[in-house]
This record gives C-alpha cells, sequence and structure tokens, in this order.
C-alpha cells in the first residue's frame, strides 16, 4: 500500500487534489491529510481512504515538517509519498512509482503545471520539469534569496533516459519506501532548518549520503499549482507559514554550512558528488576556493564590516 501524506495550510484545492488521488490510484492507497493550525471551510469529505488529523487548537501551527513527521508516524503503507494540497496526478501514478523504486530510493515524478482554472496541465509552450541542481550559495552576497537551492536544469542529452539520477527537486513531491524513510531521512530536522525551508535538500541529500539514490521518474507526472498570476490570484505563497517567516534565515544558512562541510552521513562526499552529478550552473572549477573567499566575504557583510 502507499500512504500519502498532505500537509495542509490552506483548504481551498485541499479536497480536489483528495479526491484526484483517490480517483487515478490504481493499487491500495490511503490519503493521511495533517490541517496545519486551521480547520477547513468546508469539512473534508468522508472516505474510508482518508484520514484527517490535526495538531490541536485552532491557529497552532506547528510548520510543514512536524506535519509531514507526523503523517509519515501513522503512514501503513510500505511505500509513502508526500504531495502538496494543490496538485493532480498521473492515471496509475502510484503503481507507477512503486514499479520502479529501489529500496533506497527516493523517486520524484515528472513535474508539469497546474492550471487551477481548468484543473488541468497548463500548457504555456514550456516543458516538464524533470532535473534540479543545486545552486551556488553565493551567487550574490547577502541576499536570502540565495543559497543552496534547487534550480530547473533543462538537459536536452537526458531526454530518452526514462529513470535517472537527480540531486534534487522542487519538494512538492516525493516518493520512497517506508523503510527508507526511516532508515536515512526522517524524521525531518525543523530544529535546525526551521519548519518550512530547503525540504527539497534535506530529503534528497540524506537519501544519496546514507548510500541511496534520488532519481527523476519521466513515466509518470504530478502537476503543481503554478504560482505566476493564476497563483497570485488565488492568494497562494508562503506566507501561509509567514509565522514562521523569521526562521527561513537560519535554515537557509544551515543548509548551505551543513551540506558543504559536513561528516555526518555514512557516504558524505560532496566533492564525489559534484564530479559524479556536475558540472552545475554557476560553479566555477575553481568552487572550492571560491566558497572559501565568498563564505568569509557573506560572513563580514553580515557583521557590518565593511
Amino acid at each position: 500500500m502507499l500512504s500519502i501524506i498532505i500537509p495542509s495550510r490552506c483548504d481551498e484545492f485541499l479536497q480536489k487534489t483528495i479526491d484526484d488521488l483517490i480517483a487515478k490510484a490504481e493499487g491500495e492507497v490511503e490519503v493521511i491529510v495533517v490541517l496545519d493550525g486551521y480547520w477547513p471551510v468546508t469539512p473534508i469529505k468522508q472516505h474510508p481512504k482518508v484520514r484527517v488529523i490535526h495538531h490541536g487548537m485552532q491557529h497552532d501551527s506547528k510548520g510543514m515538517r512536524t506535519s509531514i513527521n507526523m503523517g509519515m508516524a501513522l503512514a501503513k503503507g510500505d511505500f509513502v509519498m508526500k504531495i502538496d494540497e494543490h496538485c493532480i496526478v498521473d492515471q496509475g501514478y502510484d503503481l507507477k512509482l512503486i514499479k520502479d523504486c529501489e529500496p533506497n530510493w527516493v523517486v520524484i515524478p515528472r513535474r508539469y503545471r497546474l492550471d487551477i482554472e481548468i484543473w488541468g496541465i497548463l500548457n504555456d509552450g514550456r516543458s516538464p520539469v524533470d532535473y534540479n541542481y543545486l545552486a551556488y550559495p553565493y551567487q550574490r552576497y547577502h541576499d536570502q534569496t540565495c543559497g543552496l537551492h534547487g534550480e530547473e536544469w533543462k538537459r536536452a542529452d537526458r531526454t530518452d533516459v526514462l529513470i535517472d539520477d537527480t540531486v534534487s527537486c522542487q519538494g512538492s513531491c516525493y516518493f520512497t519506501s517506508k523503510k527508507w524513510w526511516f532508515e536515512a531521512i526522517g524524521p525531518m530536522d525543523d530544529e535546525n532548518y526551521g519548519p518550512f525551508t530547503h525540504e527539497a535538500q534535506e530529503v534528497s541529500l540524506k537519501s544519496i549520503f546514507s548510500g541511496g539514490k534520488t532519481k527523476v521518474n519521466k513515466k509518470t507526472w504530478y502537476a503543481h499549482m503554478h504560482k505566476g498570476k493564476t497563483g497570485k490570484k488565488y492568494g497562494f505563497s508562503n506566507a501561509q507559514y509567514k509565522k514562521h517567516g523569521e526562521l527561513k534565515e537560519k535554515g537557509r544558512l544551515f543548509c548551505i554550512d551543513h551540506w558543504l562541510y559536513t561528516k555526518d552521513y555514512p557516504n558524505y562526499d560532496f566533492d564525489k558528488l559534484y564530479a559524479e552529478y556536475g558540472p552545475w550552473p554557476g560553479w566555477s572549477p575553481n568552487w572550492r576556493e571560491d566558497l572559501i573567499r565568498d563564505k568569509k566575504i557573506e560572513n563580514e557583510k553580515q557583521n557590518g564590516i565593511s
């Protein structure tokens, strides 16, 4: 069975997402919705495959990571998938993901953009997203939008490789075995990252440096709400986690230092990771030397030293 975890802060498209997941599953699934500090305006429809849990009191938001951890702890399936509350999926997505998942893999389906107006794939001429690379963390000094983020990577040379390696993702959907989740990934670390930021890097890199892989599966897909004009129209933004915003910078800085220098994982070797998966846009051939220089400049700027 596949257990699907939906951490939820807004119910506008939650029921439609739940309905889509159930309607298009071809195997046994359960959907675990974790309501993070709110109750839906319209109660979630009762269904034997849906479980709804809540942190407790109204407005008691614990954050995304705690919500994911809670859902994973209750999962009954041999496989688990986290997905956002404004998504649609491919017909038979569950069996397609299960078929092509090794015991120590995290798998990300191909990602399309969801057009909320038609509740279908947005056809705007852009290709789907298959790969993400890790952005160079100091592209601009003292800029909180920079960091070790997952950036979209177009790789025309890999078009025919249907199951392929990647190092990161958007974070809106990922799939793995429950055993691998608890051996290598979970529970998610909200002490260092905070409740929201850099989810994709935590999941993807924990899998890789614990001796596993992070893969993209182009044989199946999901579509995530496009956050352009449509997303703004419906008022969606990360401001739903505004309460935790002060912790975002802490998480950004932790992510940079942790993954570039940590020794906490049995297969950790960032230089080897770069050699195998790179070169990545924005990283120079002398990136190790660049990091030493740029981190020093960044620290000086943060401390007010000109």
